[in-house]
């Protein structure tokens, strides 16, 4: 069994692995991780290895403590990927973005693709289908948004998110609400036109934590998969044993 991690800036996603099956999730707060780590470990004894991105601090003693339990792997900008990393700052690369265009490429070959994931930022990752990745683009997540506009405001309240009533808000709150979320609808519609237009065949992927929230109104069509971060880890996971083997 395979223990996958992804840790994020606030919290932790991970999820047990047998085979390419997910046998159990697991979200937590960072501060949890000691507790929580020993739990699943507790509970699933087949465990033997773990694989983890980061794009959060983690504290080194939790990193540690598993090290002493299952082998680790940590992806990094050495790890082997199934795609040609054509970004021209390879090294600044985020990890979790590797990682997502890793399992893109592994999961839906031959084709060209367009990841898109909605947590704190907004990433875009484009990988064609000869498995060349060009880059993409970060804009403020729903949760940024609204955070911005009542930190960097006198008066604006701090909302969270909702589908707006209408398109046209009569109040200061559905105001807020239809600026943010009908501006990340058309945005994500906008970029995935931009990709179409130029990419025929593309192929649409939507993950993160605001993946299942926002599916719902996105016009084209897509494979919204929240979880998408985690397979792409045990599918990275399993192309480099194959290498390997």
């Amino acid at each position: 069994m395979l223990l996958a991690i992804d840790i994020g800036n606030t919290r932790i996603k991970c999820a047990v692995f047998e085979q390419h099956t997910i046998i159990e999730h697991f979200v937590f707060e960072k501060e949890l991780a000691e507790k929580k780590f020993k739990e699943i470990l507790k509970s699933h004894p087949k465990i033997t290895h773990g694989i983890t991105s980061s794009v959060g601090k983690m504290e080194e003693s939790v990193i540690k403590n598993l090290e002493k339990v299952i082998i680790l792997e940590k992806i990094n900008h050495q790890t082997k990927v199934p795609f040609q990393n054509l970004y021209a700052t390879p090294t600044t690369l985020g990890i979790d973005r590797i990682v997502l265009a890793a399992g893109a490429s592994l999961k839906f070959p031959n084709q060209n693709r367009l990841i898109i994931d909605a947590g704190t930022c907004i990433t875009y990752d484009f990988v064609d289908s000869n498995n060349n990745y060009f880059g993409g683009a970060i804009s403020p997540g729903l949760s940024l948004r609204l955070k911005a506009l009542h930190n960097y405001t006198a008066k604006l309240p701090l909302l969270e998110a909702a589908y707006p009533e209408n398109f046209i808000g009569n109040t200061t709150n559905e105001a807020i609400l239809s600026g943010v979320v009908n501006g990340i609808f058309h945005e994500i519609n906008g970029f995935i036109a931009q990709y179409s237009d130029k990419y025929e065949d593309l192929t649409i992927i939507l993950t993160g934590g605001d993946a299942i929230f926002l599916a719902k109104n996105i016009k084209n069509t897509i494979f919204a998969n929240s979880n998408f971060l985690l397979e792409s880890l045990n599918e990275l996971f399993i192309y480099a044993k194959n290498q390997n083997d």
